[in-house]
């Protein structure tokens, strides 16, 4: 994906201007319960959510399968019917105005879903039509250069390869320049040089002011590409914070310690920390920053007589908050802000 994002839309040169809403999506109450199936009681998929996505974020909804992050993505794109609560997409609520809120919005879905007969340009051409895009308005061809498909223009869709059809959802998705892109799984299944070009694509397009909304299972790419993250479970948002507040309940880290010489057990002295050997000579604590210092557990050890050649330190990450989060009860810790 060399090129740099397409021309910006007239949504996007509002927000250069300041015009923009200051919030691209805003959800209050949002709640949707699938029927009944035999004696089966009312499913919730979404159970009162509240949420903001801030315009210019690049945010991330996270959370296990069947946590409702695609029934929330749905009944943005218009798929899917609400049981209840309000919808704002770029200011416009998707109620009152279904047509102008769908406008504003580009989702590029987890399935590979192209028709197999369509080359590159014609999936462009025929879904700017369904978007009312004006021909003398369309810009199929910018698009493909800027996802490095302008060289497959004119190759039927069946015969390229996973990660270009992953690109072509891209470029699909921004047709109608959107100044809101969701993106659901969009690297599930691609290589790793793959992946790396699309996460640089969507930051250039974030630099440029699309707001970005991403739901990904790569924990790791959410921790590193994401301004705000909420994570979602059984329906309910159980948290959303930035990236750096979330990472900071995680309050674990381990401290890795070589010493010069071989150790047969864990020195009597050090025995009042949670401390293992990993190897004859690699001592591992596990502490919490709010509790312990590492200049303490490194003056514990010298006190005990080892003499330390190397230490590595590593942090807790987004894993380990998403699972302490969703392991346990859904319950409200979130603020929509």
């Amino acid at each position: 994906m060399p090129d740099d994002p397409p021309t910006m839309s007239p949504a996007l040169a509002l927000a250069s201007n300041g015009s923009a809403p200051a919030n691209a999506v805003e959800i209050a109450g949002l709640t949707k319960f699938y029927a009944a199936r035999g004696k089966a009681a009312p499913q919730a998929a979404l159970d009162d959510v509240d949420l903001t996505v801030r315009s210019g974020e690049l945010f991330g909804l996270l959370g296990p399968n069947g946590a409702g992050k695609s029934t929330l993505i749905n009944i943005l794109a218009g798929l899917v019917n609400k049981s209840s609560g309000r919808v704002r997409i770029w200011g416009i609520d998707t109620d009152e105005d279904p047509r102008r809120s769908r406008a504003a919005i580009g989702v590029v879905p987890q399935e590979l879903n192209l028709d197999a007969f369509f080359t590159p340009i014609e999936a462009l051409e025929v879904q700017a039509g369904l978007y009312g895009v004006p021909k003398n308005e369309r810009r199929s061809m910018e698009i493909l250069r800027a996802v490095g498909l302008a060289d497959k223009a004119e190759a039927y869709a069946r015969t390229l390869s996973g990660g270009m059809r992953r690109r072509l959802l891209v470029a699909k998705a921004l047709v109608h320049a959107p100044p809101v892109l969701v993106l659901d799984e969009p690297t599930a299944g691609v290589d790793v040089e793959l992946r790396q070009m699309m996460w640089d694509y969507v930051r250039r397009l974030n630099a440029a002011g699309t707001t970005v909304l991403l739901t990904t299972h790569y924990l790791p790419e959410a921790q590193q590409l994401c301004d705000r993250i909420a994570i979602i479970n059984h329906g309910k948002v159980i948290a959303c914070d930035t990236t750096a507040a979330l990472l900071a309940r995680v309050d674990r880290k381990e401290l890795r310690l070589t010493i010069d010489h071989d150790l047969a057990a864990v020195p009597a002295a050090l025995a009042g920390y949670e401390l293992s050997l990993a190897g004859p000579r690699q001592l591992v604590f596990h502490y919490r920053p709010s509790r312990t210092r590492i200049g303490e557990l490194l003056a514990a050890t010298q006190g005990a007589g080892l003499r330390i050649v190397d230490l590595t330190t590593e942090e807790g990450d987004l894993e380990d908050i998403f699972l302490q989060l969703t392991r346990g009860p859904a319950r409200a810790e979130a603020s929509p802000a």
